[in-house]
């Protein structure tokens, strides 16, 4: 009955969400307190349990790179990489997209993606206010870059530091085995964008002329801020590429660089909060108490158990349903406390099968998960965050929009990593 419950309430959460006909916070909000009123989950699982509660390292890390962007806005730096960028792509819409995704996978691959779509959205906004181009199609087009990017190594997506704890993986092993596949999907995406997003390449040469005649050094309008915010930001991001051999969270390292910030610059608090998007950190909130709800009423264990079971001990056809089950489940919970469930499932497959081909089952989690994330709005945290900047700067993206071109990307990716996982390990 608990696990009927709550799926009952995920269910008709995760469709009043995809309907938008009530605001998705006050739903996370109501499926979280309804999970707790049924006692599926309490406040301490709710709140404290690394598996079936909250994921505070995602919260804060979003609060404190938040609040650095927020300090780094007032000097002015992002329209400085708008100008930039539009300049060296010539105005051209598809050429701007194809630049400004490449540097959002690159960064995401060493950030992770959440980050790096923080960093990316200011600059798309004020560019395609510069061009008068349609700005919904180039964040769509940069979170699924983000996610697909942050696949390529340890540090790119949160999945994969847990893939990396539970598989005794490395940074370079990542690297290694999925960063040359990640290059090809990024080369296919760009070729996809120019399909998906046909309809946005229009562009005003008038528009472009007065683009190029723009200096984006007079963009700057607090320099001394902005080498501080840099400084700051340049040490957060070896912090967060030193995460194996520093052991600090990266929440823990957004968190002191946005109080350092604060702290030994002329910015307020409340100049620092006032661009927080705190609607969808509470969203997160409430939509990791539902996630959690399934976990702790061994709803996705059961499905994950059941996908291991059907494979009998076959490593291809092992790797290939865990490959796909990864990316439609990841398409509908977040893929954190999917890969936290399926994880020492996967481990037991691993050492069942030897060092033959247990890595591949590893790589197929990593994949799935992380690819599945571009299927849906609510697939990945990445896609969450976009939704909710696009919200607040006027510009909202509709659940079925973004999902819309999500599923196209989600299904070519992921097909295209069945030849490669079967062609070198199996």
């Amino acid at each position: 009955m608990t696990a009927a419950s709550a799926v009952a309430i995920f269910v008709v959460a995760y469709i009043l969400i995809a309907s938008e006909r009530i605001p998705r916070t006050a739903v996370a909000l109501g499926g979280a307190a309804l999970m707790m009123l049924l006692h599926i989950t309490d406040a301490r699982k709710a709140f404290f349990s690394e598996e079936t509660g909250v994921d505070w390292n995602v919260v804060f890390l979003l609060l404190g790179m938040m609040v650095i962007v927020s300090v780094l806005r007032q000097t002015g730096v992002f329209e400085y990489a708008a100008i930039w960028a539009a300049k060296r792509a010539r105005g051209r819409p598809y050429r701007l997209m194809v630049m400004l995704v490449a540097i959002t996978a690159l960064a995401s691959a060493l950030l992770d993606n959440v980050t790096t779509v923080l960093l990316i959205a200011p600059v798309t906004f004020l560019v395609c206010e510069r061009l008068n181009l349609k700005v919904v199609p180039f964040l769509i087009a940069e979170v699924m870059a983000s996610n697909i990017g942050g696949t390529a190594t340890l540090v790119g997506d949160p999945p994969n530091i847990i893939i990396a704890g539970r598989g005794g993986l490395t940074f370079n092993d990542f690297l290694v085995h999925l960063a040359p596949l990640i290059v090809l999907l990024m080369v296919v995406f760009c070729a996809l964008c120019r399909w998906l997003f046909r309809s946005a390449f229009d562009y005003d040469p008038r528009r472009v002329a007065e683009v190029m005649a723009l200096d984006e050094r007079a963009a700057i309008t607090d320099r001394r801020l902005l080498w501080q915010g840099l400084g700051v930001l340049g040490v957060v991001v070896a912090a967060f590429v030193l995460h194996p051999v520093l052991h600090y969270e990266p929440s823990v390292v957004a968190l002191l660089g946005a109080g350092l910030l604060v702290a030994a610059t002329k910015v307020t608090t409340e100049d620092a909060l006032r661009e927080v998007e705190w609607p969808t950190l509470v969203f997160f909130a409430g939509l990791f108490v539902m996630v959690g709800g399934l976990v702790e009423t061994g709803v996705i264990g059961g499905i994950s158990r059941a996908a291991a079971d059907a494979t009998e001990g076959r490593p291809g056809f092992a790797a290939m349903l865990l490959l796909g089950a990864s990316a439609g489940l990841s398409a509908i919970v977040d893929n954190i406390p999917y890969v936290a469930t399926m994880s020492p499932i996967v481990a037991d497959l691993v050492h069942q099968q030897g060092a033959g081909g247990g890595h591949v089952l590893w790589w197929a989690l990593a994949l799935g998960a992380d690819l599945g994330g571009n299927a849906t709005a609510v697939g990945a945290s990445a896609n969450v965050v976009v939704l909710g900047i696009a919200a607040r700067n006027g510009h909202p993206i509709s659940f079925w929009h973004f999902t819309k071109y999500g599923l196209v990307v989600t299904v070519v990716t992921v097909a295209l990593c069945v030849p490669y996982l079967w062609l070198r390990y199996l």
